[in-house]
């Protein structure tokens, strides 16, 4: 059990983004929990979630509510008790505030204001994911969540570039089938995908495969529940040069991969390396001449 904070050393004021375990609670810094029981107030993505663990390693530290929903009007609030030489610990629900969680604006205030913001780290989904994912480490690009809805979620997959870079995702359980489906139609059924699912907790999960095999994996479960990363790297053109027609290689897309004319033709344009307007150009042009 941790020490009594009584015989904790000095908190200097500041603002502290305090990370927290993302599953289990051994992933708690001992620096973190010396923070959390010698702050002033602990704000907090949901107060309720982090007084289960607040409660479990015995910290009495006054909370208050830190959300999306109030982050505007709460960061104010915090920002003049800061002022005033308050010693604040910013926490999530879990993994490390400001990352896919509110954290951003309050420390982006503090900094203004001249007040000195501690980083305090410990666990991460994004970086605990990608070290086993057994995808190159060297560079990395972390993007969220994907946007909810289908067509702006496949917007957003067509537009990443196709480089050697690995692109890190959260996605919720309930949308992970719909964003394979996409991320199979953009970049095809072979690219090589990693799903980390339930990092830390009891039922931790690496799945490594091409997109197809990992959909037909999750499609035949009753259910698919937990936290899930999405991370893969796009394979790189082979050739730059075009082989064959427009016209041609969309025909072929619609043939092998059901894709409609329409999709198909966003794939080529991207393959290619030009715009959608001037790929859609090309191919009127080459039906033209039919």
């Amino acid at each position: 059990m941790p020490s009594d904070s009584a015989n904790d050393p000095p908190l200097a004021p500041g603002l502290y983004l305090v990370a927290t375990p993302i599953g289990n609670l051994e992933d708690i810094t001992l620096r973190a929990l010396r923070i959390l029981r010698s702050a002033d107030r602990i704000a907090c993505e949901d107060t309720r979630q982090t007084q289960k663990l607040l409660n479990h390693f015995g910290i009495a530290t006054p909370t208050v509510s830190y959300h999306l929903h109030n982050e505007g009007l709460r960061a104010e609030e915090l920002l003049a008790q800061l002022k005033e030489g308050a010693r604040i610990a910013v926490v999530s629900d879990a993994g490390t505030p400001g990352i896919a969680d509110p954290g951003h604006e309050i420390a982006q205030a503090a900094i203004a204001a001249g007040i000195t913001v501690f980083p305090i780290p410990g666990a991460s989904a994004v970086i605990n994911a990608l070290i086993a994912s057994g995808l190159p480490t060297e560079t990395f690009t972390f993007h969220g969540f994907l946007p909810a809805k289908e067509g702006q979620r496949r917007t957003s997959l067509e537009a990443l570039p196709r480089d050697t870079a690995v692109h890190i995702f959260y996605e919720a359980p309930h949308r992970i089938l719909g964003t394979l489906a996409d991320l199979e139609s953009v970049f095809g059924a072979t690219q090589h995908i990693v799903i980390a699912r339930e990092l830390t907790k009891l039922h931790e999960e690496f799945l490594r495969g091409t997109v197809a095999d990992l959909h037909s994996q999750l499609s035949a479960r009753a259910s698919v529940r937990g936290e899930i990363v999405l991370l893969f790297s796009p394979a790189p053109q082979q050739d730059s040069t075009p082989k064959r027609s427009i016209a041609a290689e969309v025909a072929a897309l619609v043939q092998t991969e059901g894709l409609s004319e329409k999709d198909a033709l966003k794939r080529v344009a991207r393959d290619r390396g030009i715009g959608k307007s001037v790929a859609y150009r090309e191919l009127q042009r080459e039906q033209s001449r039919r």
